[in-house]
């Protein structure tokens, strides 16, 4: 890899604008349940992280006020304001809508303390150097739930003309002007994709990305880039074209909804035999699992923005193998393993995204689920009934998630430790299934 010197201004941030939830006590709480009771009725599903992140990083292409609106309240989305802030940007919230002001940084450098709150804060790696010709971010953090090796980020950067260095945990990156060229993708990378279109925004001349994720959270950051006026074709396809402009503009984007707590909110309903109607979602962005539930004997019934699942006393087990966008998402592979603990037969479930997450599998099994894992698959015998009420710790984001709604299913109080996880990715789930008719509460630790 090519080294070269660079300079950057490490000076404070002079600005920390905004309410964040960072370190104020929330990751000793836990999260109680009392299951066996059947959900009913109908819930909103809030704006997608995955892409609100990449939408918040995008903003550092163009200096003055953008704002986005149903952007969701989650630790990941205060962790971005954090960096926003650190980057000498202001942040403002007024309920789902969120303004941000870009103005030129002070400092190029995004810290070890905030970056290992979050991975996606490597997504600010493109745009600075793409805007500013610079940058100097820390390697990330986040769930550890596998490898997600950075050099899909770092080698196509190098092939558009940065010159880059990974020094005491940081990427240390430098370029003039960046030149559009033909970048193959060696895996499918949701954020190498968005972290090389961001950058080629403002490259000269065209970069063609291939085998680029086709997620609709990529297309989602297209329409915000071409509102700010990127010149970008072909989102939503494998190959990717954009040609770069010299300058964008501030711009005014809605957020997408959040596909993965919608299928999170649908498996809810599911699990405990309910009668759920999950609104304000797009159907089409999980049709892998809506598929795959038909396919289990669920009742399904869909509608332009909306999803019903509807009661069911016996369903059988289905095999799952975790796969890119349009495949079944790793994403909701915990919470359709706890869906299939309560299924008739025998399931086999493959992950083929990281190899790192099965974690809640020994969580499960602690409830009196039947599970055998051997290394990147899971098979899961069905034990219908069978879940009891445990303390269990979630591991990471979707584990969390996948233990709340194996609480909802189970018989007795289950105690979920370490819920900072879910917070990261899900806004107030514990109010939404409250909604419902769920018996679950947020407790202070010491108060259990």
């Amino acid at each position: 890899m090519y080294k070269a010197p660079l300079i950057v201004q490490t000076s404070p941030a002079k600005r920390h604008i905004g309410t964040t939830r960072l370190d104020q006590g929330q990751k000793m709480d836990v999260i109680v349940i009392n299951g066996g009771k059947a959900l009913e009725g109908t819930v909103a599903v809030s704006g997608a992280k995955n892409a609100a992140l990449p939408l918040l990083f995008a903003s550092l292409l163009a200096e003055g006020e953008h704002t986005f609106h149903n952007v969701p309240r989650l630790k990941d989305i205060d962790s971005t304001e954090l960096l926003l802030n650190h980057l000498n940007c202001a942040t403002r919230r007024v309920g789902n809508q969120l303004k941000v002001t870009v103005n030129r940084p002070d400092s190029f450098v995004a810290p070890y303390d905030i970056v290992r709150k979050m991975r996606a804060s490597i997504l600010c790696l493109g745009p600075l150097l793409a805007r500013y010709g610079k940058a100097k971010v820390s390697l990330p953090g986040g769930c550890a739930i596998g490898s997600r090796p950075i050099n899909m980020h770092i080698e196509p950067l190098l092939q558009l003309g940065a010159k880059i260095e990974i020094e005491n945990g940081y990427v240390i990156a430098q370029t003039g002007k960046l030149v559009g060229d033909r970048i193959v993708f060696e895996k499918v990378t949701v954020g190498g994709t968005e972290n090389i279109m961001m950058a080629a925004t403002l490259a000269r001349g065209t970069t063609v990305l291939e085998n680029a994720a086709m997620e609709p959270e990529i297309a989602d950051l297209a329409h915000c880039l071409r509102n700010m006026g990127a010149r970008i074709e072909g989102e939503g396809s494998s190959v990717i074209s954009i040609e770069g402009v010299d300058e964008l503009h501030p711009c005014e984007h809605g957020v997408i909804p959040d596909r993965i707590e919608a299928g999170t909110l649908l498996i809810s309903g599911a699990i405990t035999g309910g009668d759920v109607r999950v609104e304000q979602c797009v159907p089409g962005d999980i049709q892998t699992l809506i598929m795959k539930m038909r396919e289990s004997g669920f009742d399904l019934e869909t509608g332009e923005d909306w999803v019903r699942v509807k009661p069911c006393d016996h369903w059988t087990a289905v095999d799952i193998d975790t796969a890119p966008h349009p495949g079944f998402p790793t994403d909701l592979q915990a919470q359709f393993m706890a869906l299939m603990t309560q299924a008739s037969g025998t399931s086999v479930i493959t992950e083929q995204i990281f190899e790192n997450r099965f974690m809640h599998v020994q969580e499960l099994v602690r409830m009196g689920a039947n599970i055998t894992q051997k290394s990147q698959v899971a098979v899961v015998h069905g034990n219908p009934g069978e879940l009891g009420g445990a303390p269990v710790m979630a591991t990471d984001l979707r584990a969390s998630a996948c233990l709340v709604l194996a609480g909802l299913a189970a018989t007795g109080k289950t105690v979920v430790n370490r819920i900072y996880h879910l917070d990261r990715g899900y806004d107030h789930l514990e109010k939404k299934l409250q909604g419902l008719g769920a018996r679950i509460e947020r407790h202070p630790e010491a108060h259990i």
